[in-house]
């Protein structure tokens, strides 16, 4: 009787052990994904020797982001719904603003919710003084120095950074070691997420210390360094209206769930095959469009170049994926 027993043990732990999840880094759990068959590729972005915590940690929008919606800005009445194009991309649209094209590394700090933030009111303020203001505003300066933000690294709300951006303005500052471009440079260094580069590990350091105060080197000073937004709100989660609002404004930042798919991303457009939720990201939505008869928004990540697209993705449109609809801030610059 003993051994029947063992021998039943033996066999339900072979069979846990069969049934376990894969790690969704592992390269067969991007095999699961891809022999789905659905309407995106996945592929080698990280290496299987990433941890779901640091993962996590990249997924900075806090999740109680959602309660701090700011009011909705009304619609765009002079653009028409069929006035929409079937595709738009803000990079085209205005060439003249080079910060639509960067994608930008928050390194090992959860800044998501800041690098997205600054870089759709950097193209913004391009957009709205017709391309005669180039500048890039600095995620240093909004994730360290905003306490109504949240947690720094540790995460905080889209819609705060706007307010802050509204209320406290920004500075300018730039996102690459080697090429100053502002005030105040991001010092959080841009690091191998990936497989493997020539760029350094991605250290989970603390949130830079607030210092306002333009880098030495910069010979600029801080106040007069500063730009402000007039308007912050949230936008509808009417697809239509938020296309209008980047027609008429330029890039938006957008909040979404983040499964344990997401991160294997390469191609095509994302539509969740998992239930795992790992955290909110922020992101900077660009455009859209439509592949393969699936609509899509075109998406800024903050992971560099070498993850998914160039550094970008695209996500379905229309269906509220992941809540890609649902948390949207912009605001309008003062030019």
């Amino acid at each position: 009787m003993m051994k029947i027993v063992a021998l039943l043990l033996v066999g339900l732990v072979a069979l846990s052990a069969a049934l376990e999840k894969p790690h969704f880094l592992s390269d067969t759990a991007i095999h699961r994904i891809n022999s789905l068959n659905t309407t995106w590729t996945a592929g080698r972005n990280f290496g299987p020797h990433v941890t779901t915590e640091y993962i996590k940690k990249l997924l900075g929008v806090r999740p109680d982001a959602g309660n701090q919606r700011l009011p909705d800005v009304a619609p765009h009445l002079a653009i028409a719904d069929e006035d929409i194009p079937a595709e738009f991309d803000a990079r085209t649209a205005w060439p003249e603003c080079k910060t639509i094209s960067e994608v930008r590394d928050q390194g090992g700090c959860g800044s998501c919710w800041a690098l997205a933030a600054v870089t759709a009111m950097s193209d913004r303020v391009c957009v709205a003084s017709n391309g005669k203001t180039q500048v890039s505003l600095s995620a240093e300066d909004l994730v360290s120095c905003c306490r109504i933000c949240g947690m720094g690294c540790n995460g905080g709300y889209p819609a705060m950074a706007w307010q802050y951006f509204k209320h406290w303005g920004l500075v300018s500052g730039g996102y690459l070691p080697d090429k100053s471009e502002g005030c105040l440079d991001y010092s959080v260094l841009p690091c191998e997420h990936h497989t493997a580069g020539p760029r350094g590990t991605c250290d989970e350091g603390p949130t830079p210390k607030c210092t306002r105060k333009c880098s030495a080197a910069s010979g600029l000073t801080y106040k007069k360094s500063l730009y402000y937004a007039k308007s912050a709100y949230s936008v509808s989660s009417d697809p239509k209206a938020i296309q209008k609002e980047i027609m008429t404004n330029g890039p938006v930042e957008v909040a979404f769930s983040v499964y344990d798919d997401f991160p294997n991303y390469k191609d095509g457009v994302y539509t969740k095959t998992s239930n795992t939720f790992l955290g909110g990201h922020a992101v900077r939505a660009i455009g859209w469009g439509e592949e393969n008869g699936t609509p899509y928004w075109l998406i800024a990540n903050s992971w560099n170049t070498d993850w998914g697209k160039d550094g970008l993705f695209k996500i379905r449109r229309g269906t509220n994926e992941c809540g890609i609809e649902g948390q949207v801030v912009a605001g309008i610059p003062k030019v």
